[in-house]
């Protein structure tokens, strides 16, 4: 780990936040695939509201609840591949990428994208996927 890595992890755990970055956003690019693992290191150092106790990758990735659809699929569980690792790597090392920069939670609307999600505010959206952030009082930790 090099010291500007947001997050402490291994390559067991980095593997993890790569396969659920390629089963969250596989179809939107590398672009979303990175998003979702913004989200998912946010979530890891977030330290509040549905992340308090949530101090690992692993323990992002199993949240329940609160967790992601992911898990469920029989896709998440194929082995990552290098290039999706690589990705992860280069979340976990602090690339951050609008509107998932400072976001805690992202979701795929019937239709366009809510300006508020259970009491979160849309920070914008990437191809079908919508963006919420925290409100930067009550977690100042992701900004």
């Amino acid at each position: 780990m090099t010291a500007m890595a947001r997050i402490r992890t291994n390559s067991k755990q980095t593997a993890l936040l790569a396969r659920l970055m390629r089963a969250e956003a596989e179809g939107e690019g590398e672009a979303g695939m990175i998003m979702v693992g913004n989200v998912g290191v946010n979530r890891v150092v977030a330290n509040c509201l549905d992340f308090e106790d949530i101090r690992t990758l692993q323990e992002m990735v199993f949240q329940s609840p609160g967790g992601f659809e992911a898990v469920q699929k029989s896709y998440f569980y194929q082995k990552a591949r290098d290039r999706d690792i690589r990705l992860a790597r280069r979340v976990i090392q602090g690339e951050r990428m609008d509107p998932a920069s400072n976001a805690l939670w992202f979701f795929r609307p019937e239709g366009p994208c809510p300006a508020t999600w259970f009491n979160q505010t849309l920070s914008g959206q990437y191809k079908s996927h919508c963006f919420y952030i925290p409100d930067p009082q009550e977690c100042p930790q992701v900004y």
